[in-house]
């Protein structure tokens, strides 16, 4: 079980940087339509957390490629990458 509640709380500290990225004012709105979109698929219970870890990581890699995306947002992009990696079953 001390696995399964280091998972959700990796889930909880990747949504909230990604909801932080989204409140920004500074980030363009096409990536916030595209953050928010995985947010919700991070909510989705019809999947395993690992699954919605590893489908979001894929999306975020093509997101992170976009030219108009700040640098300090593709930053916490990774950080909230780095977070979803931590998930294990």
């Amino acid at each position: 079980m001390a696995d399964d509640t280091q998972n959700k709380e990796s889930m909880k500290e990747a949504i909230e940087t990604l909801e932080q990225i989204t409140a920004s004012n500074s980030t363009p709105k096409t990536i916030k339509k595209s953050i928010t979109d995985l947010i919700a698929d991070l909510n989705n219970p019809e999947y395993s957390l690992s699954v919605r870890a590893a489908n979001t990581i894929s999306l975020l890699d093509d997101v992170t490629q976009d030219p108009n995306m700040p640098s300090y947002v593709r930053t916490q992009l990774w950080q909230a990458v780095s977070k979803l990696e931590s998930i294990r079953e």
